[in-house]
Parts: C-alpha cells; structure tokens; sequence
C-alpha cells in the first residue's frame, strides 16, 4: 500500500479514483489502494481494494462515492456482504480505527457466481453467505486480523477460488461494452451503441439487466456524471457549457440537471465548495 503522507495532494486525491467525491478531503481520511487479481480470478475481477483508517481522537468522517456499474463483496468489521450496483449516492461513515477489503467485478461479470439476473441485486445488499456459505464469515475473521494488504487479498482470492466458474461469453460481451461506453465519449445513446455491438435495442437491454444489473442508458449517464464530479474535484477552471457539449447534454442546462438530481448541489456550487474543502449539502445524508 502506498504511504500517501510522501505524496503531492494531486496524486493523493489521484489514488481515490473515479467514483469517491470530494477525493482531496477523503485522502487526507483514509488510505485506498487498489490491488489486481491472479490470472486466474481476472475474468472476474476488476480489482481488489483495500481501506484502512485511523481516526481516534477525530471527527467521524463520511465519506460519499458516485457508484459504478459494478457489483462489489466487502469484508469488514460489521459483515461481509455482496452490494449489487447502486443506482444513488453510496455513504459510508467511519469512525475510530479499521480497515476493510472488497472485491470489485468487472462490470457484467458477478453473474457467473450469482447464477440469477444481476438486476435482482441492483439498490442492494446481501449476505455473502448467501454464495460462500460458512467460508465467507470465515475469511471476514482473517481479513479483519491480517496486518497487510497482501495478506488480506490472499484470504480473499482464496475464498473466491472455491467457487470459481467457467468463463461466459455472455458476461464478457458485458464487460466490454461498459468499458466501450466509458471509453467512447462519442457513445451518447443505446441505438449507437446497439449498431456498434450488433445487438437491438431490446436485446442490448436485455443483456445489461440480466449481466449488468442498470440499462445501458444508465451506464451512459453515469459515465458522463463521473466525468463532470472528476472536472470539477480537480480544482481546475470548468467551462460548464463546453463540457456539457463534450458529454453530449443538449445544453448547460441539462448537464446541470442531471448533476444536481444526482450530487445534490449544481456543478459549479459543487466545484466551488470542494476549493474551499466543503462539503456539499446533501452528501452527509
């Protein structure tokens, strides 16, 4: 794990990646890191993240994350549980000191374990012993004992070898069409992206309920969304209108929309409070 109090506030926030708001104040709360998988679990896996805090002594700290199309397992102190894709703002307080490990799937490809339309997970959390069985509480206990990263993705990659099955195409094919739309800014409606993957419409949708868990017209939407809360966490100028166009809003105005219904605040309010290390209205709910 890298030792973020040797790094720049830029690469600091850098390590939180796309998804965590407000990434300069929560690096300065908690170290994230991010590990790869085996060749083994990397048909399944996106990538191993791992958490730890220490904030005795210090306010508690909530932190708000602008969720991706991905299922993740989370092992930490209260439980291990399987969180399918969450369609709103995920919020997580933490308080004193602790440390967790998830598993974050590749988008598309939790439905081999789950063996049931992904979208049945969407909005929620289950136990994982509901695919792990008796294992999963214990790799939780040695998760939560292990004293380094490594250690803690070992048990992890451990437990998901027990139950690891065949490759899909089906899920593949899922995988990389999230990853075209999040590539291809120029993707900016379901039948564009129907043309380009060879499906219809309804089978392209078809295929993201059941892999995905969310359409494709949400993961679209999301993607831009990232964008817009990534431009305006850097600190840099933003000109509004030119990126709404870059994203493929109609106008200003309905980027604004759409980042206000989400975030909670406007763009431009929120870009203004993250210069002055505020946080935005809405987010502590």
């Amino acid at each position: 794990m890298p030792d973020t109090a040797f790094l720049a506030d830029a690469d600091r926030a850098a390590l939180m990646g796309r998804g965590v708001l407000r990434p300069g104040l929560a690096a300065a709360r908690f170290h994230l890191a991010r590990h790869q998988p085996s060749a083994a679990a990397a048909p399944f896996v996106d990538f191993y993240w791992t958490i730890r805090w220490d904030l005795r002594g210090q306010p508690a700290h909530e932190q708000t994350i602008l969720p991706h199309p991905n299922v993740n397992l989370a092992f930490e102190a209260s439980g291990a549980g399987i969180y399918g894709v969450d369609t709103k703002l995920f919020v997580r307080v933490l308080t004193g000191q602790g440390q967790a490990l998830g598993v974050r799937f590749r988008a598309g490809c939790f439905r081999p374990f789950w063996q049931a339309p992904i979208s049945q997970l969407s909005d929620r959390v289950v136990p994982a012993a509901r695919l792990f069985g008796s294992r999963a509480e214990g790799t939780r206990q040695a998760i939560m004992r292990a004293g380094v990263d490594a250690d803690m993705v070992a048990e992890a990659e451990a437990l998901l070898r027990c139950v690891l099955p065949e490759p899909d195409p089906a899920a593949e094919q899922a995988a990389a069409l999230v990853a075209r739309i999040t590539d291809d800014p120029a993707l900016r409606r379901v039948d564009q992206l129907a043309a380009v993957s060879g499906l219809s419409v309804r089978a392209l949708q078809r295929l993201f309920a059941d892999y995905v868990g969310v359409g494709p017209k949400w993961v679209m939407r999301r993607a831009r969304l990232h964008e817009a809360a990534a431009r305006a966490d850097s600190g840099e100028v933003v000109d509004w209108a030119r990126l709404a166009a870059d994203l493929g809003y109609a106008d200003q105005a309905h980027l604004t929309r759409d980042f206000t219904a989400t975030i909670g605040v406007p763009p431009a309010r929120y870009a203004h409070q993250e210069a002055f290390g505020r946080m935005a209205p809405g987010a502590d709910r």
